[in-house]
């Protein structure tokens, strides 16, 4: 049986966006920043039109996502170590050991991850394009998105979605 894959390169989707990650026990990095590059690599079968999905769709699918989070902070909600709080006045407000930073609401971006690593943006990621593909993704076998925060520096997710 044949297999069927569509590539969408790492230089079609970009987004600017800062960071730091959380280590436990009071650590964390510097806050820093990364131009990062998205990819994606769907499988799976054609359909009538013999298709595997839309080039363009998936593209402007891709860059959508990828807009919430341009020229934003990203912050982790599910962290342990890094209590994310909304104040009354429009801010966002983190908090690590004797470290305390303070956001224009509009300025962050809230990820629904444990961690702002590589590998779950790339997870993260994954998950809205699966939620935007709707039925479409019933075709797919599997799906990866990689995340580079620099030239030769990246994770991928793959999700396995039937054998």
């Amino acid at each position: 049986m044949d297999e069927y894959r569509v590539t969408i390169d790492k230089q079609q989707v970009c987004f600017a966006a800062a960071h730091f990650i959380a280590y436990g026990s009071g650590r964390c990095e510097n806050l820093h920043g990364h131009n990062y590059r998205v990819g994606a690599v769907f499988a799976g079968d054609l359909d009538k039109y013999h298709l595997l999905v839309d080039f363009v769709r998936l593209k402007r699918e891709l860059a959508e996502i990828t807009d919430g989070l341009d020229h934003r902070m990203l912050l982790a909600t599910q962290s342990d170590a890094l209590p994310v709080r909304r104040s009354k006045e429009g801010e966002i407000e983190v908090q690590l050991a004797d470290r305390r930073y303070v956001f224009p609401e509009s300025d962050v971006a809230l990820v629904d991850v444990p961690n702002t690593t590589a590998e779950m943006l790339a997870a993260w990621l994954l998950e809205r394009l699966l939620e935007r593909l709707g039925s479409d993704a019933d075709r797919l076998s599997w799906i990866e998105v990689e995340v580079e925060e620099s030239p030769g520096q990246s994770a991928s997710c793959k999700r396995v979605l039937r054998s």
